[in-house]
């Protein structure tokens, strides 16, 4: 365990190091994840260096965010009933290995937390051969009105859903 910043940065908080990087240590609570992403690194995906491109590691998290959306509700068909989407505000990633044509990945997914309009959330991508971290991101997202272009309020059941899969320690 260490001490790091908070998502504020105003104040100091224990955080343990696990399987999703840094973790708020809450409480002793653990917070859920689960595979959202499983897939392979292909030759056209590789840079001049030979290895996958930065590119393809925001896709395949990119992919890994919309399996973690429909599961807490947020399905394509709900999104186009309901006239509500989500945008990407914020995303911090963090290269850790170099991935290789023909690497197994899998990205597993948390929900850190869920306001009102927003949720944070974290992927890791683990090289599935060696079990080492590839590249860990953290994202903020917004839930908006289609017609509006402007944050909303998440449906009761989807806020309910994403709060149930974090540590239990928010408002």
């Amino acid at each position: 365990m260490f001490i790091g910043p908070t998502k504020n940065h105003t104040e100091l908080r224990p955080y343990i190091v696990g399987s999703l990087g840094m973790t708020p240590a809450l409480g002793g609570n653990v917070i859920q994840s689960f595979v959202t992403y499983r897939g392979v690194v292909y030759p056209s995906q590789c840079d001049h260096m030979d290895h996958m491109n930065v590119t393809w590691y925001v896709a395949k998290f990119d992919e890994a965010t919309w399996q973690l959306f429909s599961a807490i509700g947020l399905t394509r068909s709900r999104l186009r009933s309901e006239g509500i989407g989500m945008a990407g505000v914020e995303q911090h990633i963090e290269y850790k290995r170099e991935l290789y044509a023909g690497d197994v990945v899998t990205v597993s997914s948390t929900i850190l937390e869920i306001k009102e309009k927003a949720i944070r959330f974290a992927h890791e991508m683990k090289n599935d051969e060696t079990g080492e971290v590839a590249a860990r991101t953290v994202l903020v997202a917004v839930h908006l009105d289609t017609a509006t272009r402007k944050a909303r309020p998440f449906p009761s059941d989807v806020r309910e859903r994403a709060y149930s899969m974090t540590d239990g320690q928010q408002p």
